[in-house]
């Protein structure tokens, strides 16, 4: 093992805002005291109950991908498993996010996952466990 990973990193436009999704998602602190980094107004943290930490940078001219456009692919997504995709829906939609995929196209049978964006546009599942 050559590292051990500190965190995942975001890019958006409002780092504190991102966070307070985040939170409302996964639960945790958000700007928790940690001498690993500073929080200002260009990065907020969350520290998760699972022990995962997020940090949001503010990027000035944040272009948020364009599921599943290939001229801004999304480069990255996140994955979260739920109980219950219909309930985790309509939690996700009130905190802010945008239905991207409902998973109609998934062949027969009841869909598995749903694609959302975050409110700054980064693409994320839900995935039924």
């Amino acid at each position: 093992m050559i590292a051990e990973l500190q965190c995942v990193v975001l890019d958006c436009p409002d780092p504190l805002e991102l966070a307070e999704f985040y939170r409302s998602l996964l639960g945790g602190a958000v700007n928790q005291p940690d001498r690993r980094w500073a929080v200002d107004e260009g990065w907020a943290t969350l520290h998760t109950p699972s022990g995962s930490v997020f940090a949001f940078q503010r990027v000035a001219d944040h272009r948020p991908p364009s599921w599943p456009d290939p001229a801004r692919p999304q480069q990255f997504h996140l994955d979260f498993g739920v109980p219950d995709l219909d309930r985790a829906q309509e939690r996700v939609l009130a905190c802010g996010a945008t239905l991207l995929d409902d998973g109609s196209g998934q062949g027969s049978g009841e869909p598995g996952w749903r694609v959302y964006a975050d409110p700054a546009g980064h693409p994320f599942c839900l995935v039924r466990h």
